[in-house]
């Protein structure tokens, strides 16, 4: 019996990055642009500099969320599903 290493989907590689910068950079909406979100980034940024930074949370919700999902539940939610928020 032999175990053959699995491919991981397409779109799987920007969940590492997504994740850092969600947990780091949050407010920023940064991993809202990698994913290919740029509304949701510019109002997660703007929502962040109106209040001062507080809406960072959910950057920091949403970096956690990613990095606990599997690949495939990634990239299905994500990238193929396009879920903009949590």
């Amino acid at each position: 019996m032999s175990i053959e290493p699995t491919t991981p989907p397409a779109g799987a590689e920007k969940k590492m990055l997504a994740g850092l910068l969600g947990i780091l950079l949050g407010w920023t909406g940064a991993h809202k642009f990698v994913l290919g979100y740029t509304k949701e980034g510019v109002i997660q940024l703007i929502v962040s500099l109106v209040t001062c930074g507080l809406f960072g949370i959910v950057g920091l919700i949403e970096g956690i969320i990613y990095l606990t999902k599997s690949d495939a539940e990634f990239v299905a939610t994500y990238i193929t599903g396009r879920k903009g928020w949590f």
